[in-house]
């Protein structure tokens, strides 16, 4: 996985990917906003050591992968605002639970998308979060909400389908779900993060992170059996260009808790 989007002003993980691919692959239904730069891939990772039935492979309607995204109740996904802002709900379906992005699994449409009101991107961001419903219950247990994300030297877990080099041409998506272990960081570490409601996240010795294809994608604390989810891939944390050279930026989806909970109860 590479690298989140760069800077607050900067670039998402979607857009990158678009880029990379081509305008016309991802078509209009997981485009990133005008601003947003999405170079965010799993770059120094590897392929999934297990299974995370609560991964979900957000696509458009010709089944090309834009964004991932957790499952955290039998009929909802978490995942970046920038991912979901300007869409339809029929321009999005949902892979859910398969480690590989184009087998297996569940597949559903979305019925609904609730963008988070004080979602905003470009040149300032903020509120970088969405909840889609899907249009019918999937069996694959969801994943919890952790308590809280945790202070600086928590380790953590970065999943997604992101490039795993910087060159698309040498390094298409991967179909095999990739893994990085990490660690947050503070706050500011990260370029225009904001510490109340953002995570910062840097591996201590490696270039490895996030980057294009990775965005809306879920950051776990835990282990096997007992992940919580703490993040949502939003953009990168640095202003160099290339991916993995710096650190990332994750929505805090703890900070979002009650917001989600009286959504889906909605």
């Amino acid at each position: 996985m590479d690298t989140p989007t760069r800077q607050r002003h900067g670039r998402t993980l979607l857009s990158a990917l678009t880029a990379a691919l081509g305008a016309g692959a991802l078509l209009v239904a997981m485009a990133p906003a005008a601003h947003a730069d999405t170079r965010l891939h799993v770059i120094g990772g590897q392929d999934a050591t297990e299974q995370y039935p609560f991964m979900v492979s957000l696509r458009d309607n010709q089944g090309t992968h834009g964004c991932g995204g957790a499952l955290i109740d039998a009929e909802w996904v978490v995942t970046a605002g920038h991912c979901a802002a300007f869409r339809h709900p029929e321009q999005i379906t949902a892979r859910v639970g398969s480690n590989d992005r184009t087998a297996g699994g569940t597949e559903a449409a979305v019925s609904r998308i609730a963008l988070h009101p004080g979602f905003s991107s470009g040149s300032s961001w903020a509120a970088d979060i969405a909840l889609l419903k899907l249009d019918r219950p999937v069996p694959q247990e969801p994943i919890s909400i952790g308590p809280e994300a945790g202070g600086a030297g928590t380790p953590v877990r970065i999943l997604g389908w992101g490039m795993t080099c910087d060159d698309a041409e040498e390094c298409p998506p991967p179909a095999d779900l990739q893994e990085v272990d990490s660690e947050l960081v503070p706050a500011d570490r990260c370029t225009d993060a904001d510490a109340g409601s953002e995570l910062c996240v840097e591996h201590p010795t490696e270039q490895a992170q996030a980057c294009s294809g990775d965005s809306g994608g879920p950051l776990v604390r835990g282990g096997p059996g007992r992940w919580e989810l703490v993040g949502a891939t939003s953009r990168d944390g640095d202003d160099n260009a290339v991916c993995a050279t710096g650190p990332g930026i994750w929505t805090d989806v703890t900070v979002y808790a009650d917001w989600i909970e009286r959504t889906v109860a909605g």
